[in-house]
Parts: C-alpha cells; sequence; structure tokens
C-alpha cells in the first residue's frame, strides 16, 4: 500500500515531522511519501493562508495526475481542518483524509466527549467549522487553543508541550473532556506527555488518518462518486497546474 500524506506549509522541519509520524503510524507494508506545498506560507494560521495551501496541495495532485505518476492508494491531507480535502476527494478516485475529521473520529471511539487543543484562538472557529460539516460537533467538548502558533510550536517543542498540556487539563477538569485531538500536525509528540500528565488518551490526527487510510483501502472502500466527489466538468483552466505555470518545477 502507498500512502501519500501531504503537508499544506512549505516547512522542511514540519514536513519531516509529519513524515514521522506517518511512517510510526503505518504498517511494514505500508510505503508513506510525504510532500510539501511547492508554494504558500510557512506556517497556515488565517483563512488567507489555508485557502492558499488548498490550492498548493490540489497543485501536487494535478502535477502528478498530468504526469501519470500519481500511484497511490489513499491521500492524507495533513492540515487540521484546512480547506482542500473536498477538492482533492473529487479530484481522486482513491479515498482523502483529512487529519481533523480523523482524530475526532477515532476520539469517539474511545470515548464519549472530545477536545482539540490547537494553536491561536483565531483557529478555533476553522475547526469548529469542520467538525460540524464532518458531523461530529456534538461529541465535540470543546476547541481550545495554547497560545503558540503553528511556527512556534514546530520551533519550541519543549515550550509547546508545556502549552498544550496545560489547556488539555483544562479541557478535561473544565469542559469533560475525555480524549484530546491535538489540533496541529505538528504536535504529534504530545500525545504520551498528555497520556502521563493528564490521564486521558491523546489522539494525533497524521496517525489517525494514517491507520483509518490503511483501514477503509485494506476494506476494498474508496470515495463515492455518485455525488458531490463525481469529477467535476472538464471546463477549460488557464495557468494549471500553477507550479508549472510559475516555473517551479515538481
Amino acid at each position: 500500500m502507498r500512502l501519500l500524506v501531504l503537508n499544506p506549509n512549505t516547512s522542511a522541519s514540519m514536513g519531516a515531522e509529519i513524515a514521522s509520524s506517518a511512517v510510526a503510524a503505518a504498517s511494514s507494508d505500508t510505503e508513506i511519501i510525504c510532500r510539501s506545498a511547492p508554494f504558500g506560507s510557512v506556517a497556515i494560521d488565517s483563512a488567507g493562508e489555508s485557502y492558499v495551501s488548498a490550492v498548493a496541495v490540489m497543485d501536487v495532485v494535478a502535477t502528478l495526475l498530468a504526469a501519470g505518476e500519481f500511484d497511490f492508494d489513499a491521500v492524507v491531507l495533513a492540515g487540521f481542518g484546512e480547506h482542500g480535502r473536498d477538492a482533492l476527494a473529487e479530484m481522486l478516485t482513491v479515498p482523502v483524509f483529512d487529519i481533523a475529521e480523523c482524530a475526532a473520529h477515532v476520539a469517539h471511539l474511545i470515548g464519549r466527549r472530545f477536545s482539540v487543543i490547537t494553536t491561536l484562538a483565531r483557529s478555533i472557529a476553522p475547526i469548529q467549522d469542520r467538525l460540524l460539516l464532518a458531523g461530529l460537533d456534538a461529541h465535540c467538548a470543546s476547541v481550545r487553543a495554547c497560545g503558540l502558533g503553528t511556527a512556534e510550536v514546530d520551533a519550541d517543542p519543549e515550550g509547546a508541550v508545556r502549552a498544550i498540556v496545560a489547556e488539555a487539563v483544562r479541557a478535561v477538569a473544565e469542559d469533560g473532556a475525555d480524549v484530546i485531538c491535538l489540533g496541529c500536525a505538528g504536535m504529534a509528540g504530545v500525545t504520551a506527555a498528555i497520556a502521563e500528565d493528564v490521564g486521558v488518551p491523546a489522539v494525533d490526527g497524521v496517525a489517525a488518518a494514517v491507520a483509518l487510510a490503511q483501514a477503509i483501502v485494506g476494506l476494498g472502500l474508496s470515495t463515492s462518486k455518485a455525488g458531490v466527489y463525481a469529477p467535476g466538468p472538464a471546463n477549460a483552466r488557464s495557468h494549471w497546474p500553477l507550479s508549472a505555470a510559475l516555473g517551479l518545477g515538481s
């Protein structure tokens, strides 16, 4: 099985963290190929950056398809609730997994109510919207922000652990959460600290997405093409894929 894991930002260090988390969660016979956005921002902390990231991950897939090089059994979009998942599901015949949805699905399977610990307060509403779209909002006790931007989480892992664990403690004590979802792909290393210091399970979205991708593909299932994810009309597009038009290469 081959899984394409897409880092929607341009950070090489975060791409490496995402790849490491994916490989750790993968079975021995699953090959992980991680690609980062060819353009966009080094971190995604706003609606504008999220929309640009959606175009970037679509560009990666469109470039692979155009070159006849898309040879994957599933795709993991490693942005916690970022835009692009629906477009990728429309573009592809293989299943596409958003790490926010996957983390929430797994959390709901092992607890009654979960809380998400994200980066900045401005990220709370988009995550709530993604959970609502996925039909998982009823099981979400809260979405809390640790106060660190995505790049800060990447640059200061120890400080990030302290801030995230502190919010996880509050989510359990004040909001009634019995599972914690880590609301950023760069937070994967915090799961053990939450389990030890807070006493509840913590779900890393990248690991959850890889595990669910393996399960769905193993069941011989893929995205339904009967409705909204049917291929779009073949309208002419200019300057697409964008990376080719910009001369960025693969």
